[in-house]
């Protein structure tokens, strides 16, 4: 198949190394790609489970047509080999806790504004939640979505976990394991737009992304998500880490 128009070389000759082996492992069952916009910049959100899970949505990005500017951890980049790739794909290093934060908002933003597709984690790391539900999302895909007024198409995976467990470093490529990927229609946001970047905005917008993902997740394992969502942070002070949607 073409590689997509935006893709530079080392993303191509990556790709030519990657899809096979990914095809290897898994059996693709994509769906949702219609909901893709086929010009402009947009942000793909998906939910996070392993390890794993950037190179399955990278590659349902990829074979759709969308060479994704994934946003990814800035120690990552700093890894022998991976950081020259990271790098050379033009990836985004996400700076947490540093007075480099902003620059991961910065590049995103001119991404989007050249037309680049930009794939994002809203929840910033894998998910706690003990049947592997979405959890509360971090509001940097708010930020973004906002201040660039671009589509935030949602998508749900399943069955990168059954490859790589959740905090496991041991592959289990054999047999070859079904990953459904669903993207679904643009999250609304439009009527946030002219409201001040403000915590109470910020978390509405969030929400909302991490709704539409739990529904389509919902709807790919055929159950319903608990009634409140996970929060990390609760769980770090004490809790069970329940919290209703959007609470702080």
């Amino acid at each position: 198949m073409p590689a997509p128009k935006r893709s530079n070389r080392a993303y191509r000759n990556v790709a030519r190394i990657v899809r096979p082996l990914m095809f290897s492992m898994t059996r693709a069952d994509w769906h949702g790609t219609e909901h893709l916009p086929t010009s402009g910049g947009f942000i793909a959100a998906a939910n996070h489970m392993t390890e794993i899970d950037p190179l399955t949505f990278a590659h349902y990005l990829w074979d759709a047509g969308f060479a994704p500017r994934i946003l990814a951890k800035d120690p990552l980049f700093r890894v022998p080999v991976l950081g020259k790739v990271l790098h050379a794909t033009g990836q985004i290093p996400v700076y947490r806790g540093s007075s480099d934060a902003g620059r991961s908002l910065e590049a995103g933003v001119q991404a989007l504004r050249d037309g680049e597709c930009v794939a994002v984690f809203p929840e910033g790391t894998l998910t706690r939640e003990p049947a592997l539900w979405p959890m509360n999302g971090k509001t940097g895909v708010a930020r973004l979505a906002l201040t660039t007024q671009v589509p935030v198409i949602p998508v749900a995976q399943w069955g990168p976990q059954d490859v790589l467990g959740r905090y496991s470093k041991v592959l289990k490529p054999f047999p070859r394991k079904k990953v459904t990927i669903v993207a679904g229609p643009p999250v609304v946001l439009d009527d946030l737009y002219g409201r001040p970047q403000d915590t109470a905005t910020l978390r509405e917008a969030t929400e909302r992304i991490m709704a539409a993902i739990t529904v389509l997740l919902e709807g790919i394992r055929g159950e319903k998500a608990p009634e409140t969502r996970y929060d990390m942070r609760r769980a770090k002070q004490g809790g069970d880490g329940s919290a209703k949607p959007g609470t702080p």
